[in-house]
């Protein structure tokens, strides 16, 4: 198949400290490989904040940290009270310390899949920003309990289980700050027959 064929598709998944802490690794693997997505690469790390910021930054840059703070802006307003940044930057650069903060404070496991739609596939099996909001049946939905109340209260980072990619274009930006070339496998794997080939040849014998 092509490169640019839609079973190429990839995503930068990564297990972040609460959900390797809560011994979740197995189940969350479980439920990516069961709906038939590929992994072509894996690592247990600590990322340094260096990395961790990077990571947040790199991606999204000025604009990610301007939109970041609008949003939480907005939410002080609608919780009637006022954010204690002056400018929404800020308020953007305050959220990414402490999610690095929050990814950096022990072991983590990265890992990139692939398969059709793989980026919203796993989004979709993750669930919602917000565990309480998530629906039940997606990981976060299923395996935790904070919200943005707790997390603003504790003035830190959602504790969520998982980071996954927003889109294909972040995923292609997050992959090469977490695994160098060698490190991500090109092989072939039995069930890609039954998913993507068009007349299903190797079946019969």
């Amino acid at each position: 198949m092509k490169k640019d064929h839609p079973s190429k598709e990839r995503t930068l998944v990564v297990i972040k400290p609460d959900g390797v802490q809560r011994s979740l690794i197995g189940e969350i693997i479980k439920r990516y490989e069961r709906v038939g997505l590929k992994m072509l690469a894996l690592k247990m790390l600590i990322p340094t904040e260096e990395m961790a910021i990077k990571h947040y930054y790199e991606v999204g840059g000025d604009a990610w940290l301007e939109e970041v703070g609008r949003k939480a802006a907005a939410s002080y307003e609608k919780k009637g009270l006022k954010s204690p940044f002056k400018t929404f930057r800020e308020n953007g650069t305050a959220i990414m310390n402490a999610n690095a903060k929050y990814l950096s404070s022990g072991p983590v496991i990265a890992m990139i899949w692939q398969g059709n739609q793989a980026v919203g596939l796993v989004r979709k099996i993750t669930g919602g920003t917000e565990p309480l909001s998530s629906d039940m049946g997606t990981i976060r939905g299923d395996f935790t309990l904070d919200t943005y109340q707790m997390a603003d209260l504790g003035q830190r980072s959602i504790r969520n289980l998982i980071h996954a990619s927003g889109n294909t274009e972040e995923a292609e930006k997050e992959i090469p700050i977490w695994f160098s070339k060698n490190e991500i496998l090109s092989y072939r794997l039995i069930q890609d027959e039954i998913l993507y080939d068009v007349n299903l040849d190797g079946i019969l014998e």
